[in-house]
């Protein structure tokens, strides 16, 4: 009888995860439809099979110098791949903050990083020497410095009292109104030029990405997304809470500052480049734990790729709602987020979390 049930237990996990992954494999075609259909987006009107064919030119190196070459390789192939690369870290960053902190409401927007962020570009924009090539770099060093440093406020304000999840959420909230004070404190003085410059910063945009940008996050995201995934089983155990979590043998502090950490990187990485890009990092998670449940290893990268999916079909939106203009992309996914979290307001049970 023993032997019976426990190999019915253990068919009934090898079903459980042969669907999780049939199911991280079909978000990965819906993904890559998504992606094909971004490229042929735009004023040149290049169809699904000229783009196709210039991809594959241009990656055997065939074709280099055509129309369509420039189009697909110079302006849109990194700006659609940059948008799956930024919403998949944000998505993993929210993840992460919500099982550390025990908080659905933990993301990079909610603890003040994206705010401090802000706060770093908007300096750049009003006390830079110019808009052009150096200008564009000291708002991208000064977006990612005061990133980091958010991020070390918050340690430093829970040093103290202890590195509890309460503490950090307390901490994320004083250090987001904090830094949104000192945005609007540098609006009221700002030129006209300035403040425009800074309200389409916080906007968010994939329209300043380029080849090197998308580079630089793609190789943060390599190096950092397999040690969260190493990590996966401790940030499960602190989703019990700590005492369980100490218990199984987790360090809990150690281990919510490491995270902290990366994911303010990950974060810093991305949004130095796009601007404050909102509610990828809320309603990505919390799609997935709706779906297959709470456990890390899984939750992670179907998290991930919900949150490409999100940001490329936000991206599709933000350039073909409105003809002949691109609305920021930062303020579609709010659009989407925005009645999701009240679908999970009216309906969602309490023991959801």
């Amino acid at each position: 009888m023993l032997s019976t049930g426990k190999s019915e237990l253990t068919s009934a996990y090898l079903q459980g995860k042969a669907k999780k992954i049939s199911f991280i494999c079909g978000l990965g075609v819906v993904l890559f439809i998504l992606l094909c259909i971004s490229v042929t987006i735009g004023s040149a009107g290049l169809s699904t099979l000229e783009v196709a064919k210039t991809l594959v030119e241009g990656i055997t190196g065939s074709m280099t110098g055509t129309y369509e070459h420039a189009v697909v390789f110079g302006l849109r192939l990194h700006r659609v791949l940059f948008g799956a690369c930024a919403g998949f870290g944000l998505a993993i960053c929210g993840v992460v903050m919500q099982g550390i902190l025990r908080n659905p409401l933990a993301s990079p927007f909610t603890l003040g990083i994206s705010s401090a962020a802000a706060f770093g570009a908007s300096l750049a924009i009003i006390f830079g020497t110019s808009f052009g090539i150096l200008g564009e770099s000291l708002i991208i060093i000064n977006a990612f410095l005061f990133t980091i440093l958010a991020t070390v406020g918050i340690y430093l304000l829970t040093k103290h009292r202890g590195v509890t999840a309460e503490t950090m959420v307390l901490a994320g909230i004083l250090i987001m109104y904090l830094f949104s004070a000192m945005t609007s404190f540098l609006q009221f003085f700002a030129s006209a030029e300035h403040n425009q410059e800074i309200v389409f910063w916080t906007f968010g945009s994939l329209s300043r990405t380029n080849w090197e940008k998308l580079t630089v996050v793609f190789g943060i995201l390599v190096v950092t997304v397999p040690y969260l995934l190493w990590r996966s089983w401790d940030i499960n155990a602190l989703s019990e809470g700590d005492e369980i979590a100490k218990g199984l043998g987790v360090s809990a502090d150690r281990t919510r500052i490491v995270c902290m950490m990366i994911t303010s990187v990950i974060t810093a990485s991305i949004i130095c480049f796009t601007g404050v890009i909102g509610f990828i990092g809320l309603v990505a998670p919390h799609i997935t734990r709706m779906i297959i449940g709470g456990d890390m290893r899984y939750l992670l990268p179907i998290s991930g790729l919900i949150g490409a999916i999100l940001l490329t079909g936000a991206d599709i939106l933000s350039r073909i709602i409105i003809p002949d203009q691109i609305i920021s992309v930062g303020i579609m996914t709010a659009f989407i987020g925005i009645p999701f979290f009240g679908y999970l307001f009216m309906r969602v049970r309490r023991e959801y979390w």
